[in-house]
């Protein structure tokens, strides 16, 4: 278990001090794919780098399995690193090695004997699908190949908890997919507990279970991911999950606006806004919509405009609260 403790970090500056981190309080359990998001400069990195003390926190405390990463020696520090492990977005790989050297160089730096980590590394690339390349070096790598590559690299000491710093924020959408899919394949098998930091919704959305929305070096929401991504309650939250509702007016025509949620919701042969017509003769316009099919449900978010004032909006949206598995919410002029 990772007990994050009333955690801050102030870095000096030539303007001044600067609050990167703010109170920060998590507790991430064993084999949890747990996702930090944010925009840019909320913090996510510095709060990643703190939970391997590669950042000392000015405040508060990291215990992981019941020890406090601050209190520790250099070499306890050392050895305790080796269970944590850590992917970044830009590989770090060591360009004039080829990737079995690249996979067996933290084994060498630990005093693994050459035959033994030689053994390993084929192993964790044929893990990782790069079994056929491995005197291939960096430089002759897609960008996907060079990311499998420092996965393999990380997973050479059998860690217990994976760092993912932006892993994928350099791919493509196709390879990131594959990379999002290698890493829950990989979790699956192996148990560990992964951290993925990243400023995707996407990504969060396809392999975490729980999620912290940082916000100006403070988390403002935290939770599963289905019930956050549903109904955030947070502004940082809402403006993340449902971008789309604050990109527009939200009184178009003198329409009330509502928002509805689909949360995996069974599908029907009648579209839901056509059954309301049918059902409650209710007519609304769709103001925006993203959603998407996976088997037979539905997930995502559309903005609805519904005229004819507060009455037909209260029968709107009690019609819709009615349907299973789906979130709706009035969209308010100062959200």
């Amino acid at each position: 278990m990772i007990e994050i403790q009333n955690l801050s970090k102030t870095f000096t500056t030539s303007d001044g001090n600067v609050e990167a981190l703010k109170n920060i309080s998590l507790t991430i359990n064993d084999g949890d794919i747990y996702g930090i998001i944010g925009m840019s400069g909320a913090g996510k990195s510095t709060l990643v780098r703190c939970i391997n003390m590669l950042e000392r926190p000015t405040e508060g405390r990291v215990v992981i399995d019941g020890r406090d990463m601050g209190a520790l020696s250099q070499s306890e520090l050392r050895r305790e690193r080796r269970n944590i492990t850590m992917i970044f977005q830009g590989f770090n790989l060591l360009m004039q090695k080829n990737c079995l050297k690249n996979v067996c160089f933290p084994l060498e730096l630990a005093g693994v004997k050459k035959a033994e980590a030689v053994k390993r590394a084929k192993e964790l690339l044929e893990i990782v699908g790069l079994g056929d390349k491995l005197k291939a070096y960096p430089a002759q790598l897609s960008g996907g190949q060079q990311q499998r590559v420092a996965i393999a690299r990380a997973l050479t000491t059998h860690p217990k908890i994976l760092l993912c710093d932006e892993a994928t924020s350099a791919l493509d959408p196709q390879t990131t997919q594959s990379i999002l899919s290698l890493i829950r394949d990989i979790h699956d098998k192996l148990g560990i507990t992964v951290i993925v930091i990243t400023h995707q919704m996407s990504v969060v959305e396809q392999i975490c279970s729980h999620v912290a929305i940082l916000d100006n070096g403070e988390v403002v929401e935290e939770g599963l991911v289905s019930e956050v991504f549903a109904a955030p309650k947070s502004k940082a939250a809402r403006h993340l999950v449902f971008p789309e509702g604050y990109e527009q007016g939200t009184q178009i025509s003198g329409d009330n606006v509502i928002r509805v949620v689909f949360n995996g919701a069974k599908a029907t042969n009648t579209p839901l806004i056509a059954q309301m017509a049918i059902d409650e003769g209710i007519t609304a316009s769709i103001l925006s919509a993203s959603t998407k099919g996976i088997g037979d449900k539905a997930y995502g978010n559309i903005i609805l405009g519904i005229p004819g004032g507060e009455n037909e909006l209260a029968r709107a949206m009690k019609y819709l609260k009615a349907m299973p598995d789906i979130f709706v919410e009035e969209v308010k002029n100062d959200e």
